[in-house]
C-alpha cells in the first residue's frame, strides 16, 4: 500500500517515466514540485505543454524546430555540398557546438537495431537517400554513435550509396583529448589506431 495521497502517486509514476529517474528520484521532484510557488508551477507546467504545441520537425533534415525548416536549413551560408547523418537533434546540438562543421545536417531519429525491432524503415534512411538524389551533396558524413547499433547503421548506409558519386565518410573515433592509454578499452584504442593520421 502506497504512503502517499492519489495525487502525489500520480505526479510521482510520471516523473518516474523519465529517462534516468528512479523512484527515490521520482519522490524528489515531486516533493519539489509540491513547495514550488503556484506561478513558477503554472510556468513549468506551460512550458511543457508549449513545447508539446509548437515543436515538429524540419520537412528537410528532421531536426527540431518550430517552422516548416529550422534554422540551420534555413540558412544559405552554409555548404551544401556535405551532410552530416545524426542519430538525434542532441547530437547535431554537440556538433554545432564545436563551431567546426558548416555542411547541413539529417537526423536518422534512431539507430538500426534488430533486437528492439528498429530497422531501416523505422528511421529516416529512406528520407536520407531520397535527398541526396534531389540535393547536389557530394560528401555524407556518418557521425552516428559508436555503438553496435550506430556502426550497423553506418555500414548499411555506406552500402546503400556505393556506386554513388557520393562520398561516405565515418565520423573518426578513439582516444579522447586529455585520456591516458591505460583507461582506455580495446574497442576504442583499436579505432583509434584504425582512424590514425598522417601529422
Amino acid at each position: 500500500m502506497s504512503k502517499f495521497i492519489p495525487s502525489i502517486n500520480k505526479l510521482i509514476d510520471e516523473f518516474s517515466k523519465l529517462p534516468g529517474i528512479g523512484k527515490k528520484s521520482a519522490q524528489r521532484l515531486a516533493f519539489y514540485v509540491i513547495n514550488m510557488e503556484q506561478s513558477d508551477a503554472y510556468n513549468f507546467a506551460e512550458s511543457i505543454l508549449e513545447v508539446k504545441r509548437k515543436i515538429k520537425y524540419c520537412e528537410k533534415c528532421f531536426n527540431i524546430t518550430e517552422s516548416e525548416l529550422c534554422d540551420i536549413c534555413s540558412d544559405q551560408k552554409r555548404d551544401h555540398t556535405v551532410i552530416c547523418v545524426v542519430e538525434s537533434p542532441r547530437d547535431l546540438i554537440a556538433i554545432e557546438n564545436t563551431k567546426e562543421f558548416r555542411g547541413y545536417y539529417h537526423v536518422l531519429h534512431g539507430a538500426i537495431s534488430p533486437m528492439d525491432g528498429i530497422g531501416p524503415n523505422e528511421i529516416k534512411i529512406r528520407e536520407l537517400i531520397l535527398r541526396l538524389q534531389e540535393d547536389d551533396s557530394n560528401e555524407i558524413i556518418i557521425a552516428t554513435n559508436p555503438t553496435i547499433e550506430g556502426e550497423a547503421t553506418a555500414m548499411y548506409i555506406s552500402k546503400l550509396l556505393k556506386g554513388t558519386d557520393i562520398k561516405v565518410t565515418r565520423l573518426a573515433h578513439g582516444i579522447p583529448v586529455g585520456g591516458d592509454l591505460e583507461y582506455a578499452d580495446e574497442i576504442t584504442l583499436a579505432k583509434a589506431i584504425e582512424g590514425r593520421r598522417v601529422l
